[in-house]
């Protein structure tokens, strides 16, 4: 089997990396940063969404785990004093493949008929920094309404504890293929209107964001801002393609929502 590892950067996170990579490869696993069937993430959620994007080109053959070495994370089942026993879980166990849904974004711009495509674990956020927003919002190519506001944030399941959350989002098992389409201080009054709830779409419904007025947009991907201008739309849906986490034992999803906003520390 071929591997990778992907660390923080901190001297921990390092050091750790540095562990595993060794005991690996004395298994006879090989260290393989191109095309790994095993992505491992040394860090916290943010260093799992690094190795994510680093790896989208082979979404479909690598699957990834994760090691905490800050709080518990959503994405790091592993903590640092279990690292022994997850090298020789890798070494030694076939892994359980368990997958999830993305989130594809297209932006278009209105000259020359370009298009960027990317791909999101957690969310898309879209706002800026010229006043407000001022959207069409379209939902399976009908209009549902025109959207005013600071920017809207649109989420994978996965992602749904994120920013999306603290917007006032619902929490979304990860295992259901949708998106979350939820507002950012969204203007309402007897001129403007907007439906003031988060929207949860299947996967075979699309939204598409029509900007009204001439405006730059911050887009953020995951973590990942980009500044556009001259944008024709943004359409967001569920992606054909899915990202694989690799489980050597189970870990549910609501003990992680448990663990994360309802327990509290000792």
């Amino acid at each position: 089997m071929k591997f990778a590892i992907v660390s923080k950067g901190d001297d921990r996170s390092n050091k750790i990396k540095a562990t595993i990579k060794q005991y690996l490869t004395d298994f006879d696993l090989t260290y393989e940063e191109k095309h790994p069937d095993l992505v491992i993430s040394v860090g916290g959620d943010g260093t799992f969404l690094e190795a994510f994007h680093r790896y989208r080109h082979c979404l479909e053959n690598t699957a990834f785990i994760g090691v905490h070495t800050g709080h518990l994370g959503f994405y790091a089942d592993w903590t640092p004093d279990e690292v022994e026993k997850l090298i020789i879980e890798i070494a030694k166990t076939p892994y359980q493949i368990v997958e999830y849904p993305l989130l594809e974004v297209i932006i278009r711009s209105k000259s020359g008929g370009t298009e960027d495509r990317f791909l999101a674990l957690n969310e898309a956020t879209i706002k800026t920094a010229d006043g407000s927003v001022v959207f069409d919002v379209e939902i399976k190519g009908e209009h549902f309404e025109t959207f005013r506001g600071d920017g809207v944030c649109v989420s994978t399941p996965s992602g749904s504890t994120a920013y999306n959350k603290a917007l006032g989002g619902g929490i979304i098992h990860p295992s259901l293929e949708a998106i979350q389409l939820t507002e950012m201080a969204s203007i309402n009054n007897r001129v403007f209107r907007t439906i003031g709830s988060p929207l949860i779409l299947p996967k075979h419904h699309t939204c598409l964001l029509k900007p009204l007025v001439d405006r730059s947009f911050l887009i953020a991907i995951d973590h990942f801002t980009k500044s556009y201008t001259n944008v024709k739309s943004i359409q967001c849906r569920v992606a054909k393609e899915r990202v694989r986490f690799a489980r050597f034992r189970p870990f549910p999803f609501w003990n992680r929502v448990r663990d994360s906003f309802v327990t509290e520390e000792d």
